[in-house]
């Protein structure tokens, strides 16, 4: 029996994850503990409460530091695998060159790994999930940020400075919202922050008309508009709200378009937002895919979303662990 810890690291939330993986080479989480990601405090707040349950976790389950076969750290990017390094995520503002698996094993002897929160995510769905069987897969997190997870003729590709896969920094138009520090970018229409600035624009120009939405229905409102609730106003059938998604599933198909193209991959999968909200955006996803696309790239290319659904973000890291175990 080997276990692994996790410990992903997200714009919204963090998590603490202990796995362990019999002989079959099934992964499974056997506990968790969930706590929001405080960006009002330092980096430092935020690790002691990484140690803390990562602690009280190997107690409850009468496991020590040495029991672990490893453990890993998702973290969105930009950051340095090779030296375990936090550098400046967009979603994580003053985590700035931040040595964490040195102060993981500082703090807790604990050896770890650093890596892309897409890169990890795309070794889970890889290794356990709707990814498993394939040798060139693409994994995009479509959350609080935009990121794709290279795996290319079966193995992980980070490229040459742990950034390949950064499609969110893409421009795709010379005006939209802002995501990854550039307005109209990938990451800008299709991240929960995207499209929540994107569902803020068309709710204020109805405002502007004596008009409402059913997830805003007073200027007042607007700052609390997110994607979740504008999902939910599409969901009933309010055009406002299915319009916003119609217009990210239409840069969602040209983002994957260029992946298509660029890479061959035999299969995209999507995390986050589209594992709940995919069918508000499908029809023009695929749309755009068909018309933007290599037609032989695309007809062989089957784009899905999570297997792992909302527990990709738990595999993650672990993920990472079980495969940076498995390579050495």
């Amino acid at each position: 029996m080997k276990r692994f810890l996790g410990i992903d690291i997200g714009g919204t939330k963090c998590a603490v994850v202990l796995g362990e993986q019999p002989d079959d080479g099934i992964m499974r989480v056997i506990d968790k503990a969930v706590f929001l990601t405080d960006t009002h405090h330092s980096f430092q707040f935020t690790f002691d409460r990484m140690c803390d349950a990562a602690s009280t976790i190997l107690a409850v389950n009468g496991l020590g530091a040495g029991d672990l076969c490893h453990s890993g750290i998702a973290c969105g990017g930009p950051l340095c695998s090779k030296t375990g390094t936090i550098l400046s995520p967009p979603n994580l503002i003053g985590w700035d060159n931040i040595p964490i698996t040195a102060m993981l094993r500082e703090r807790l002897g604990i050896s770890s790994v650093l890596q892309n929160d897409a890169n990890a995510c795309a070794l889970a769905e890889w290794m356990y999930g709707a990814g498993k069987g394939y040798s060139n897969v693409v994994f995009l997190t479509f959350g609080t940020g935009m990121g794709a997870g290279l795996i290319l003729n079966g193995k992980l590709y980070g490229g040459s400075n742990d950034m390949a896969g950064e499609i969110g920094h893409v421009r795709m138009d010379n005006h939209g919202p802002a995501g990854y520090g550039k307005a109209g970018s990938f990451e800008g229409f299709c991240s929960g922050g995207g499209i929540a600035q994107l569902a803020r624009t068309m709710a204020l120009e109805k405002l502007q008309m004596g008009q409402t939405t059913a997830y805003c229905d007073h200027i007042s409102k607007l700052d609390s508009i997110t994607a979740k609730r504008t999902a939910l106003a599409a969901d009933a059938g309010d055009l406002t709200a299915m319009e916003v998604y119609r217009v990210c599933g239409h840069y969602l198909g040209r983002g994957l378009s260029i992946l298509i193209d660029v890479l061959d991959p035999e299969i995209i999968i999507i995390g986050g937002i589209y594992t709940r909200s995919g069918h508000l955006m499908q029809e023009t996803l695929m749309e755009t895919v068909r018309r933007e696309s290599l037609s032989l790239c695309a007809d062989n290319c089957k784009i899905v979303p999570a297997g792992l659904g909302e527990e990709v973000g738990d595999y993650a890291a672990l993920s990472a662990a079980a495969y940076y175990g498995r390579e050495t």
